[in-house]
């Protein structure tokens, strides 16, 4: 039993050991600003410990998170002119509802809307800011078609209408019709067929 104990200690003596060798490792900010990973005190290396920046750092908080949705018309209004001043096709294909897509429908309206993104932007309706007035038919057969009727008409009563200018060259503005959509607490777009 005394052979059994002294080896176990010794087999523990032998593992700690190693252990209690190690030196701690640093984590610190370079004066470039850079993660540095070292042996050495931060100090010698000129740099600021990990721990004092990240306590110095103001804290994030839920309420802070953003929102990933339109939650008013004003927001999904406004969501659709940075996409255009971006030419984000993907961003404004982001406000957009997909549910009862094929994989076919959806990528020829991926490349349409890439298309449109190409254009300039002359405006964009939401049905709060103008009279409902019923739309055209020609322009809810197909919103992504390059021939729609060109006279610039108010939003029906749940339809973001934008005007681009056409890519033909004849002057006209383009119009395009988008169903509002309230689901799951936000406002999203879907395409007018």
């Amino acid at each position: 039993m005394y052979r059994l104990a002294t080896l176990l200690c010794l087999i523990a003596l032998a593992w700690a050991a190693p252990v209690a060798a190690q030196t701690p490792i640093h984590r610190c900010i370079g004066a470039n600003g850079s993660a540095v990973f070292t042996d050495q005190p931060c100090a010698a290396l000129q740099a600021t410990p990990a721990s004092r920046v990240a306590a110095s750092a103001p804290a994030v908080t839920a309420t802070t998170t953003p929102t990933l949705c339109a939650a008013t018309l004003g927001a999904l209004r406004q969501g659709v002119i940075d996409a255009f001043a971006s030419h984000d096709a993907n961003r404004l294909a982001g406000m957009m509802l997909w549910d009862g897509y094929g994989r076919g429908a959806a990528v020829a309206d991926i490349q349409s809307l890439t298309r449109l993104m190409k254009q300039p932007l002359l405006d964009v309706k939401a049905p709060d800011e103008s009279a409902a007035a019923p739309a055209s038919a020609s322009s809810l057969a197909d919103p992504f078609a390059m021939n729609v009727d060109p006279a610039p008409t108010a939003p029906a009563h749940n339809q973001l209408v934008v005007h681009t200018a056409d890519s033909d060259g004849n002057g006209n503005p383009r119009e395009l019709r988008f169903d509002i959509v309230h689901q799951a607490g936000c406002l999203w777009l879907r395409n007018a067929d």
